[in-house]
Formats: structure tokens, C-alpha cells, sequence
């Protein structure tokens, strides 16, 4: 009996070091993305994707970067195993700058037709008329986003563009949410079982990307269809920590970036309770404060965080 106890325990011990073996490998992976090392994110990815090819978003981000890297091979492979593993967001999958390269191949059409046909057998009893309305909505919101930060992200940022393209950006934004303020107004806060999943993800984002004002109206009913099942925790955990900020108060999650006024650097913005982000971040099915700031291109540090966070907090005491 003891051997078998003892055979057991190895077992689990080899899927456990197994299990954050591979959350390493895509941490790895996401940090060469990052910082568009293309190349060794895809050879990181591979080491993940030997133990498992399970999570549609890990595989997703896999075929940008091996598309970024120009091994488009692999790039499909990779988007259409996302797509056997839940990946349903056509309006974004037509739209991202990463997988650009892969447009002029025969199989991008063979992709494109794959996930159509998969949509259409799991919308068969979606509102057609709103999935589409909101479908070009998603697009709308996106597109202009993605203008926005490929010029701000420039080496040197061209300030008259900045500001042309945020100014359509607002344009689009008031549009989109006269659009669906209206939805909302009328028919609440609609599930993926009535919109899907890209068109219930376009209501958030409309509403994350408004005036506080709105975020305040719209707030409690995504929390109350977040407890109904119609909405997403983890965005709403992205709409609970703008609210907060913009209320003078601190995020929850740790969501929120902004840039340190005394470095020039991206940070997190002041969070509650730091020890315990990651215990609330799982409870909405966010990843680590860690993995989150990878994405970010920063590093996190638990107590320089608390360090930074206090002195912060003093300076603002110490005001007039």
C-alpha cells in the first residue's frame, strides 16, 4: 500500500512541476513577444504546446508570433488548433495586425471558412441582425485602437498623429456607444447565448472605453449579468478597477496602467491590498499580476510595488 501512496505522489508531483512547467514556457514566450523577439517566442511556445495544446488563447498568441516570425506553417497550425479549442472572434481574427501575413496564403481563406462554419453552427439561434450590428461595432472600436497605438508606440511618436487619431477615435467611440446604449437600455446586458461571444465582448468594451459617467449607469447591470451568467468576471473586473480610479479610489484587480509621473515609466495604478491581487485575480479568471505585466512589458515586483505604493501615498499626504 505504501508503494502505491508513494507512486501516486510522484505521479502528481510530475503533472504539478508538468503544469507550471508549461505557464513558464508561455511566460517566456509572451516576453519575447513582447519585445518582438518573434523567433524565440515561437521556439518557447513549442516547449509549451509538448506538454499541452489546450488553451485557445495561448495557441492564438502563438500563431502571431510565429506569423510575426514569418513561419506562417506554423502560424496556422497553431490558429486552427485556437479555433478546436474555443476560439470564436471572427470581426478580430479579420483585423489583426499580427496575422497580416498570413491573408495572402491559400489556407488563410480555409481558416476564415473553418471558423465560419463553426459559428454557425453554435449561433444557429443567435439574434442574427445584433450579432452582426455589434460585430461591426467590435471592428469600429478596434481597428482605430490598434491605429492609435501603433503610432504611439513608435520609436518617435508623431504628436499631431497622436492627437488626429484620437480624435476620430472619440468620434467613433460616442457613435458606438449611442449604439449600444441602446441595446442596453432596451434589452440589457445580452449574453453570448443571444449575441456570442464577440458580441457580448463588444458591449463591454464600449462601455469600458466611455465617459465615467456612462461606466457608472452601465455598472451595476454588468454585475448584475455577470452574476447571471450574460457577462464576463474578468472584464467586469476591468470595468470595476476603471471606475474605482476614476473615482479617486484605488483598483481592485490590478487591471489599470498609467505612467509614473516622476520615472516616465508604465506602471500598475494604486491597487488595495497587494498581497492578495493574485487571489482576487483568480477568482475572476485572470492569470498572476506577473503575467499580466509581461503583456505590459514591465516588470512586477510585489514588494517594490508596496514600496513605491507607500511613498506615493506619503507624497499625496503630505500636500497642501
Amino acid at each position: 500500500m505504501k508503494k502505491i501512496i508513494t507512486l501516486s505522489f510522484i505521479i502528481l508531483r510530475c503533472l504539478f512541476m508538468q503544469a507550471q512547467t508549461y505557464k513558464e514556457w508561455v511566460h517566456k514566450a509572451d516576453s519575447c513577444y513582447t519585445a518582438k523577439n518573434y523567433d524565440l517566442s515561437v521556439s518557447y511556445y513549442d516547449k509549451a504546446f509538448k506538454i499541452e495544446q489546450k488553451s485557445w488563447p495561448d495557441l492564438y498568441n502563438a500563431s502571431c508570433s510565429a506569423s510575426m516570425a514569418g513561419q506562417h506553417k506554423k502560424a496556422f497550425k497553431w490558429l486552427n488548433l485556437s479555433i478546436d479549442n474555443g476560439y470564436e472572434n471572427m470581426a478580430h481574427i479579420k483585423i489583426d495586425e499580427d496575422l497580416k501575413h498570413l491573408h495572402s496564403e491559400k489556407q488563410w481563406n480555409k481558416t476564415i471558412e473553418k471558423l465560419q462554419k463553426k459559428l454557425d453552427v453554435i449561433g444557429a439561434n443567435y439574434d442574427k441582425a445584433l450579432e452582426k450590428q455589434l460585430a461591426e461595432i467590435y471592428t469600429e472600436d478596434q481597428e482605430i485602437r490598434g491605429e492609435f497605438m501603433n503610432v504611439y508606440r513608435a520609436s518617435k511618436p508623431d504628436k499631431k498623429k497622436i492627437d488626429s487619431i484620437g480624435k476620430i477615435m472619440e468620434r467613433k467611440d460616442s457613435i458606438n456607444l449611442i449604439k449600444v446604449m441602446k441595446i442596453l437600455d432596451e434589452r440589457g446586458w445580452l449574453g453570448k447565448n443571444v449575441v456570442g461571444t464577440q458580441g457580448n465582448q463588444t458591449l463591454f468594451l464600449v462601455i469600458q472605453h466611455a465617459d465615467l459617467q456612462y461606466q457608472q449607469k452601465y455598472l451595476p447591470m454588468m454585475r448584475e449579468a455577470v452574476k447571471n451568467g450574460n457577462a464576463n468576471p474578468g472584464n467586469l473586473a476591468y470595468l470595476e478597477d476603471r471606475v474605482a480610479l476614476r473615482e479617486g479610489k484605488k483598483q481592485i484587480y490590478g487591471s489599470q496602467s498609467l505612467k509614473n509621473k516622476k520615472t516616465g515609466k508604465i506602471c500598475i495604478a494604486p491597487m488595495i491590498d497587494p498581497d492578495n491581487v493574485d487571489k482576487r485575480r483568480a477568482e475572476v479568471g485572470l492569470g498572476t499580476m506577473a503575467e499580466y505585466a509581461t503583456k505590459l512589458n514591465i516588470e512586477w515586483n510585489l514588494e517594490e510595488y508596496k514600496k513605491e505604493l507607500a511613498e506615493t501615498e506619503k507624497l499625496e499626504n503630505t500636500k497642501p
